[in-house]
């Protein structure tokens, strides 16, 4: 998606899956794909015409698949995307962990000057640029280990994600073809995503850089292509110059949450006059932006301009985006969340949260997909249910929101 960086971490084992979301096909059990090295070979024939279409030559072709073999390993892996499986304040303690804060300021210091160009040239915010390469390589120590053509290889001959992960590996092979690396070098995560920002192929060919003039687009080891290509990749999804992410704030007590909708969207002087506040004592920025209840109601609140949707084509992830933007402040030295979270409040399991969108869906709110994924359509829906039934309506999926799903017949 957005044919984007996998970032995601996303995302987590080296990295998050940073593309965006699609529809998902049925996905092979892991013995089931141990079992199907036939039909992994036929796979790979049928691969070869496109490829060649593409400008890959069949040495090429078949040295990338020499000894290739699925990796039914990778398919366990596409289940445990943290950004979606946890609870958001969970997900953003570990996001902005004091050693990953600590180091990420090393890292500010130590490449100061070529933040600083960077930030310049293209406009990106810096810390937004710190915030992505922290979480999804952890600044570049955890790159991922897997070569990429069987990553990717291993997820498109089941159809994960439909055809997705095909046409990046088609990609993957026109970036060996083009000689960009060399195959041995060509790692990455259990998604194909590469480099010390997770960058996936397609997303590799359309925004890496070669910003320090050495002839290549090195994301893997070169700190200085990684961190401008992210800036590249930011821009390109229209990063607006001068205009903050967003920022926490403070609730009235009489608060409408009818307004707590991301398409409502009002200047943060306006927003002010409704009696929203900053959270840590800062002044309100100048924009629009919309209100963002990652928590619903009880938890902490946040107003978010359109930057933030510019961090979610890194990874479709409201969590993820929340998760980088926070840590680029506290590394630029914010304090923490002010504001509390429901941690007693039980999270809806992944088997609940598919009955919440089944039960929409047969209400009549276009879900895309079933999927246990409850992201921005889902909370959407979530609360124009809620306005219906007379609740807050703040779009959190809770237990309460189920239960009132299933006494309607």
């Amino acid at each position: 998606m957005k044919l984007t960086p996998f970032l995601t971490c996303i995302f987590l084992s080296a990295c998050t899956f940073t593309a965006p979301t699609f529809t998902h096909a049925k996905t092979a059990k892991p013995t089931k794909l141990i079992q199907s090295t036939q039909g992994f070979t036929q796979f790979v024939a049928n691969l070869w015409p496109d490829a060649q279409n593409m400008g890959v030559s069949r040495a090429t072709f078949e040295s990338a698949f020499q000894g290739v073999t699925p990796d039914a390993s990778i398919i366990k892996l596409t289940k445990g995307q943290a950004e979606f499986n946890k609870p958001v304040w969970e997900y953003l303690n570990s996001a902005t962990s004091t050693d990953r804060i600590r180091r990420g300021a090393a890292k500010d210091s130590e490449w100061a000057d070529t933040l600083g160009n960077v930030e310049r040239k293209y406009g990106v915010d810096r810390k937004v640029i710190l915030g992505i390469w922290g979480m999804e390589t952890g600044y570049g120590a955890n790159t991922g280990g897997i070569y990429v053509i069987r990553a990717l290889a291993t997820l498109a001959h089941v159809k994960y994600r439909d055809n997705f992960f095909r046409d990046e590996l088609l990609v993957a092979l026109k970036i060996l073809e083009e000689g960009h690396i060399e195959k041995q070098n060509m790692k990455g995560s259990w998604a194909g995503a590469m480099g010390q920002t997770q960058f996936m192929p397609s997303s590799f060919m359309k925004y890496a850089v070669d910003y320090n003039g050495g002839g290549s687009k090195d994301i893997w080891t070169s700190e200085q292509d990684a961190l401008a290509s992210t800036a590249n990749y930011l821009k390109s999804f229209g990063w607006k110059q001068d205009l903050v992410w967003g920022l926490e704030v403070e609730l009235p007590q009489d608060f409408d949450f009818k307004l707590a909708d991301r398409k409502v969207k009002r200047s943060f002087g306006q927003w002010s006059s409704l009696g929203l506040k900053p959270a840590q004592g800062r002044k309100m920025p100048t924009g629009e932006a919309a209100l963002f209840l990652p928590a619903g109601a009880k938890g902490a609140a946040f107003l978010i301009t359109d930057n933030f949707k510019v961090i979610k084509k890194y990874n479709n992830s409201d969590s993820y985006a929340l998760g980088v933007a926070l840590l680029g402040d506290r590394i630029g030295g914010a304090e923490p969340v002010q504001g509390s979270w429901p941690k007693d409040m039980r999270s809806l399991t992944k088997s609940e949260s598919i009955e919440v969108q089944r039960r929409l869906l047969a209400l009549g709110y276009p879900i895309e997909k079933v999927d246990g994924k409850l992201g921005e359509n889902s909370r959407e829906f979530i609360r124009n249910f809620q306005l219906k039934h007379g609740v807050v309506a703040d779009g959190y999926p809770t237990v309460e929101v189920l239960k009132a799903l299933k006494r309607i017949k």
